[in-house]
């Protein structure tokens, strides 16, 4: 009797295969980068002006980059027949599922969040602020790979999502966003920025419960 995987082995493939296709994995990364740093050249480099943005600024290039990406969660399985393996195979498809959700934060949110303290330098974002931002930005893009795995199964029978993915998606970034910057702002002015993490918080368990059985019968119906 053949062995199924574990969820760590799920997550370990998934990571290794974007580590092979490299280039499309530090895309998001340097689209990041770029518009972060390019936001003093094109508004203000007035230090005062760009830390009253700062927070906006950074979950919107968070959220941006995490759209290059969302895509590929899927559309490599379903290009070389993995996927549809997956889906005949006997267990439960929402681990594999959410497994690949995890390697997705692994590989994109996970650097963002790290990367994100030295972006908030040039944006003059005050130090005080650096763990809320921290914070929010972990939770935020796990829910952002969760709800984002939902929309990339409903299009990857469709090869390239083009604009329909985000379409189906922003939507519902959108509350996280709100509590994500909220969270940085109270921060900013010296106010107590738990309650709105841990509104993240919930969320982020709500999508994790959620997203993968959502995924796995989307899957199902798309691929069939």
């Amino acid at each position: 009797m053949a062995r199924t995987p574990s969820f760590l082995a799920y997550v370990r493939r998934d990571v290794l295969l974007a580590y092979r296709r490299l280039g499309d994995t530090v895309a998001p990364l340097i689209f990041f980068t770029m518009v972060c740093t390019l936001v003093p050249l094109g508004l203000s480099p007035d230090p005062q002006r760009l830390s009253e943005i700062a927070p906006g600024i950074m979950w919107i290039m968070a959220l941006l980059a995490t759209l290059l990406s969302i895509e590929r969660i899927f559309a490599f399985d379903f290009e070389d027949g993995s996927l549809e393996q997956l889906l005949i195979a006997p267990q439960l498809i929402a681990l594999p599922v959410l497994a690949k959700i995890v390697a997705h934060w692994l590989v994109t949110g996970l650097p963002l969040t790290l990367l994100s303290p030295l972006l908030a330098m040039t944006l003059s974002l005050p130090t005080s602020a650096y763990p809320a931002m921290l914070l929010s930005l972990a939770i935020g893009s796990a829910y952002l790979s969760a709800v984002g795995a939902v929309g990339a199964s409903l299009t990857v029978s469709l090869g390239r999502g083009g604009l329909l993915l985000p379409l189906l998606v922003v939507p519902l970034y959108m509350p996280i966003m709100i509590f994500g910057t909220a969270t940085v702002f109270y921060a900013v002015d010296g106010l107590h920025w738990s309650g709105p993490l841990a509104a993240m918080g919930a969320m982020l368990c709500a999508a994790l419960a959620l997203c993968p059985l959502a995924a796995a019968a989307a899957l199902r119906v798309t691929s069939a």
